[in-house]
């Protein structure tokens, strides 16, 4: 195993955590803002309403998109498993 394999292998690792993660994070950041505006307009501050409509937003894009992001990463397992003779441990 040689150092640029394992840098494209920790690369390619990154990339799909990212891109699985991304749709949540959005969802949770469009409503954070969302709510932020609200809030700053109507001067209200209560820390509960930022907070449930946010876990339930995640949970819902969870549930849309979980789907595909079970997907991506069983295809990323399927390539990692599938190419497990190329991993030599040299000591």
């Amino acid at each position: 195993m040689t150092d640029t394999f394992v840098v494209a292998l920790i690369r390619e690792a990154l990339f799909t955590v990212l891109i699985v993660a991304s749709p949540m994070l959005g969802v949770g950041l469009i409503v954070g803002l969302v709510l932020s505006v609200l809030q700053a307009t109507t001067q209200i501050h209560e820390q509960t309403l930022t907070f449930i409509p946010k876990i339930l937003a995640v949970l819902m894009a969870m549930i849309f998109f979980g789907p595909w992001m079970l997907h991506t990463l069983l295809s990323f397992s399927e390539k990692i498993l599938g190419n497990l003779n190329q991993f030599t441990f040299i000591r």
